[in-house]
């Protein structure tokens, strides 16, 4: 055998990387495109995003309801075209709030990145040819935070709702109220229970769809305000955090604490509705609560 046949450190070293398999340069490598795939947050199973649409955005594998934008529950429940309202009110920094992320600079990566306007989008629309205004929030908005825009939203939602005698629900997903609008977004607590309280004194049925999470202020404001308070299974509801309210009363919590199924246990809902149901159970409500209105003029 001649010397050059013998192994040295070179080849050596492009033997062992071939036993592990062809490897490919680093300028061939393509990185998968964001969005195809999803983990599961759930059983930690893989599904494609085109999978996911095609089954209301549940897990195929265990069944969990992921969380959608206003858009996909527009899509899910109206019977076809809606129409948006209120569109022209947009947030700003009237406050000047100076942090290490200026808020008028969060609200636009926020606009640029979702394409929203607010953490809630207001529609009008048919569900089994009955109208119903929608407000729904939208989690991927400043995690869904209720400032002054959300609650002016609403408000005017609702007085669309009176003028109009069309019944309304919110569906709620947020992490509370807007910190960077200080006691402005506080005050959108009062402002909102205030205006459902002429929703109830006109008669106007008020549906609350509670989704994961629901928490904060919006919990201990409108969203527990409805004439129907319901939900999505497993979804987290609440006003504090877990944490926060074990490291209070220096206590562990039960199994399943503050998720929709032991809210409902615990007589704070009334029903958990699957989201492949969610616009037959709508339907129903409209046409119970329709006989209802019918049967008081």
């Amino acid at each position: 055998m001649s010397e050059k046949d013998l192994p040295n450190k070179e080849n050596e070293g492009w033997f062992k990387r071939f036993k592990h398999g062809i490897q490919t340069a680093t300028k061939f490598k393509k990185d998968t495109p964001d969005g195809l795939w999803t983990k599961c947050k759930k059983c930690g199973e893989i599904a494609t995003q085109k999978e996911l649409k095609a089954n209301l955005y549940l897990c195929p594998h265990c069944d969990n309801h992921s969380r959608i934008g206003s858009a996909e529950y527009f899509e899910i429940i109206f019977d076809g075209k809606y129409e948006l309202l209120h569109e022209d009110i947009v947030s700003k920094d009237f406050l000047n709030w100076s942090d290490l992320k200026p808020y008028e600079e969060r609200l636009e990566k926020a606009k640029s990145r979702t394409g929203l306007k607010d953490a809630i989008t207001v529609a009008k629309g048919k569900v089994a040819r009955k109208d119903l205004i929608i407000a729904a929030m939208d989690f991927s908005f400043i995690g869904g935070s209720m400032g002054s825009v959300v609650g002016e939203k609403i408000s005017r939602a609702i007085d669309t709702s009176i003028s109009l005698s069309i019944p309304f629900m919110i569906i709620s997903k947020s992490g509370g109220a807007r910190m960077m609008e200080s006691a402005f977004s506080l005050m959108q607590m009062a402002k909102t229970s205030t205006k459902l309280a002429q929703l109830s004194r006109n008669k106007i049925p008020y549906f609350s769809f509670l989704t994961d999470p629901t928490t904060g202020g919006v919990t201990a404001s409108f969203a527990m305000l409805g004439d129907i308070n319901f939900s999505e299974p497993g979804a987290l509801i609440g006003f504090a955090g877990p944490r926060v309210i074990k490291e209070t009363i220096k206590r562990d919590l039960p199994e399943g604490f503050q998720r929709s199924e032991f809210l409902l246990d615990h007589g704070f809902l009334d029903f958990i509705v699957h989201r492949k149901t969610l616009k037959e159970k709508i339907a129903d409500l409209l046409f119970i609560f329709s006989i209802s209105q019918e049967d008081q003029s």
